[in-house]
C-alpha cells in the first residue's frame, strides 16, 4: 500500500500570490506598514499563518505582540477569502490528474495535509475543484506542532493507515520538505513558490506535477 500526501498552499493552487496580496494589504491597513513584498514572507512559507506574518514583520524590523499577530492572521484570512470569492483559483496543472489516478487505484491512499486552517484551506480546495471529501483531510487545527515538525504528516500517514516510509509528500516549501523527511516520508518538491536551490533536500524536484505519475511515486518509495 502506498500513500500520497498533498500540501495545499502552493501545491494544489497558486495561493502564495493571494496569501502575499492579502498579507501586504493587512499590514498596510492595520499597522500602517508600507513597502512589504511577497519575498518578505519566504521564511514563513509552510509554517502556518503566525510564522508567515512574523517573517515579513521581522524583515521590516516590526516587533509584533501576540495580540497583534492574532489580529493580523485573522484579518489576513478575511482578506484572503474575499479575494478568493472574487478571483477563484484553478488547480495547478497536473494536480487533478495525479489525484484522480491515485484515487482510482486500490493500492494508493490519498491525504490532504496543510498547516492552514480548515476554513481557509477548504475554500482553496473548493475553488480548485478538488474532491477532498474522498480523502483524509488534516489541517493545522488538528495538530499541535507546525512544520518542520513531522506531526502533520505522521498524522496523515496514520489516518490513511499507510506506514510513513511508504508515503510521498508533495510540498513547495523548505520547511515542508524537512517535515516530510522528519516523518520518514519521501518528498517531491514543486517549484511553485520558491527556487529549486532552496528545495534541494527533496528526493525529487519538479517544475510541475505534469512531470509526475504513479510509477515515479512508487519507484521513489521503493528506493
Amino acid at each position: 500500500m502506498y500513500g500520497l500526501i498533498f500540501d495545499v498552499d502552493g501545491v494544489i493552487a497558486d495561493t502564495e500570490a493571494v496569501n502575499a496580496r492579502a498579507s501586504i494589504q493587512m499590514f498596510a491597513d492595520r499597522f500602517g506598514l508600507q513597502g512589504v513584498r511577497r519575498e518578505d514572507f519566504e521564511k514563513g512559507l509552510g509554517r502556518g499563518a503566525e510564522a508567515y506574518v512574523r517573517a515579513a514583520a521581522e524583515v521590516h524590523g516590526f516587533e509584533m505582540t501576540a495580540e497583534q499577530v492574532a489580529e493580523a492572521t485573522k484579518v489576513r484570512q478575511e482578506y484572503f477569502l474575499n479575494i478568493l470569492i472574487k478571483e477563484p483559483l484553478p488547480a495547478f496543472p497536473g494536480v487533478l490528474e495525479l489525484l484522480e489516478a491515485a484515487l482510482a487505484r486500490e493500492d494508493f491512499r490519498v491525504a490532504i495535509a496543510t498547516s492552514s486552517t480548515r476554513e481557509k484551506s477548504e475554500a482553496v480546495l473548493q475553488s480548485a475543484r478538488i474532491p477532498y471529501h474522498k480523502m483524509v483531510y488534516i489541517t493545522g487545527s488538528d495538530v499541535t506542532h507546525k512544520k518542520p515538525h513531522p506531526e502533520l504528516f505522521l498524522t496523515a500517514a496514520q489516518r490513511i493507515e499507510v506506514p510513513a516510509t511508504n508515503c510521498v509528500v508533495i510540498e513547495d516549501a523548505p520547511d515542508g520538505v524537512e517535515a516530510a523527511h522528519n516523518a520518514r516520508c519521501k518528498c517531491i518538491a514543486v517549484t511553485n513558490s520558491t527556487t529549486a536551490e532552496k528545495l534541494s533536500k527533496a528526493d525529487l524536484i519538479v517544475e510541475s506535477l505534469l512531470e509526475i505519475d504513479l510509477d515515479i511515486i512508487i519507484n521513489l518509495i521503493m528506493k
